[in-house]
Order: structure tokens, then sequence, then C-alpha cells
């Protein structure tokens, strides 16, 4: 007998098992009951309350938030994040409340990173807004810059800044880091502290995990002007305001951004013609979405065996 047949589970992922369904269906495998997320967005906190039910054991879950209050008014026994950020999740109310909590940390290295170095090459060479001109039958030669020689600073050294740092090497740009968690030396790109990298940046590529704000007034004022910026980390650690300033005053010459701390994202910056935006996609790769979801669907599938033995 299948220990876990019948049990209900909610997948809070705005998109799942698309194109490729294997991850739905191996669920579906397993007897699982599936509620799927019915807004195809982002759950606010009441959202999340209420699908996540009485009935409800096991969650997918993507970016929304799971705090302590959430956890206690749902009867989860474990939650799988389809992708490598917890920072939405309160990991310590979870211990609390004995809800098992995995993520899949590997998965979205490649694409993340690679989308990050297609950003920033379309920023550097002005590519976006040489393509409105075509567009609108405007022949427009822009000038933009190249990223040989170019001190670049990878801020959050884990698996997805190393990734950026390796393909930014084969550049031949001046890469360094910035990591409060590591020190030295790490494939021939060395750890600094913040204020030095900012000062000496040409281009800041933002890859850390958490929501705390790292850049914002101060931080601009350190920068050299025409700096390029961009996001691929959590949508809080830049301060918006202070963003739209230095962007407004030629500090910042463009910024590409992937996440927000708000989502869906319709603010000041979809109208400023030196940002690029995109709808937090980092790792919306078939070959990536299939392998982060599958990864999530035996992690929560293994824990809940152990759970219902």
């Amino acid at each position: 007998m299948n220990i876990i047949e019948g049990k209900i589970i909610l997948i809070s992922t705005s998109k799942f098992a698309q194109p490729d369904k294997m991850p739905l269906l191996r669920l579906q495998q397993e007897g699982l009951v599936v509620i799927e997320n019915p807004y195809n967005r982002k759950l606010e906190k009441t959202e999340a309350i209420q699908l996540l039910n009485d009935n409800v054991v096991g969650l997918i879950a993507g970016l929304e938030q799971l705090d302590r209050e959430v956890l206690e008014k749902s009867k989860l026994k474990v939650i799988s994040r389809c992708g490598s950020g917890l920072s939405n999740v309160d990991l310590e109310a979870a211990k609390d409340l004995n809800i098992e909590v995995f993520n899949t940390p590997d998965a979205p290295t490649i694409a993340v990173a690679e989308l990050t170095v297609g950003a920033l090459i379309s920023l550097a060479r002005l590519i976006l807004p040489m393509n409105s001109d075509m567009h609108a039958k405007k022949w427009n030669k822009r000038t933009g810059m190249q990223i040989k020689d170019k001190n670049i600073v990878i801020i959050g050294f884990g698996k997805i800044g190393q990734k950026v740092g390796e393909y930014l090497k084969n550049f031949n740009a001046k890469v360094v880091a910035v990591d409060p968690f590591l020190h030295g030396t790490i494939n021939d790109i060395p750890l600094v502290d913040l204020e030095y990298a900012l000062r000496i940046a040409d281009i800041i590529t933002m890859h850390c995990s958490g929501e705390m704000p790292l850049i914002g007034k101060k931080e601009f004022a350190l920068m050299k002007d025409g700096v390029l910026l961009l996001n691929a980390a959590r949508g809080g650690v830049i301060i918006e305001d202070d963003l739209l300033k230095a962007l407004d005053s030629g500090k910042v010459a463009g910024v590409w951004l992937d996440t927000f701390k708000n989502e869906p994202y319709y603010g000041q910056l979809c109208n400023h013609e030196k940002v690029v935006l995109t709808p937090h996609i980092g790792s919306y790769t078939v070959e990536t979405r299939l392998n982060m979801e599958l990864e999530a669907v035996e992690n929560l599938i293994s824990a809940l065996k152990r759970q219902y033995v």
C-alpha cells in the first residue's frame, strides 16, 4: 500500500510543469491529490493561508511569505521550495512546528548565470534602446562599452555568483567578489569588502541571499559615475527610490532587474529608459525548470513517506 496515496499537496509556484508535465505526473503517480495555484502569480499572505487549509500536508513552494503565522495556521509536514532561496520561509518556525524544509540549490545556477551575462551584454552595448529605435524606423547608432578590462563586482558569491564569475573571467574582465561568509580567493577571484568594491566598480551584479537592503543612498554615493547594475538576487536588496535618483543623476548608466520586492511589479522603473526589466525568469529555461521541479517533487515525496512511516 502506498502510504501517501490520497494526501493533499499545494503547488504555489506561479508556473509548474510547463511545458513538460513529468513533475505533475510524478506526483499523480504517487497518488497525491494536487491543488495548483489558481492565481498564476506569487500568492499574497492571506491567499496562502486560505489555500493551506487543514487538509494540505505538503507544499511545493514559490516565493510567497511563509512566516510563523502562515505556518502555524497550516497542518504542513513538508515544504519543498522550487528554487534555491529560502528567505521567504521562517525556518525557525518550521523547525518548531516539525515541518521539514527543502530547496533545489543547484538546478538554477547555469540558467541564472547565463541570463545575467546576457543582460550585462545587452546593457553594455545598449541593445534594447537601439532595438526600439529600429522598430520605430530610426537609424540611431549608440556607442556602448566592452566588458574586457572592466572592474566587475559580484555581490554574493555562492553557486550562482561563482558561475557568473567563471563566465566573466572569460571576457578578461577584472572580477572581484563580496561575501561576508567568505574570505581569501576563490577560483582566482579575490574576496574584498563592500566599500572598496563599490568604489572601484564599473559593473555590479547582485547574487546575494536575503531581503536586507544592501544598496541605497550611501552605497550609490561611493560609486563612480556611469556604473552598470544588475540584480538577480532578491528585489529588496536595492532601495528603489535611491536607485531612481541614481539613474536620473547619471550615477547609474543602466540597470537590469529580474527580481522585485513586490511581484508582479508595475512601479516607476517600468517607465525609465535606462532600465531593463524581466519578470523573475532567472530559472526559466526548459532544462532548468524540469530539473528543478523534479528535484522539488522528489524531495517532497521522500519526506512525506518518512513522515507517514
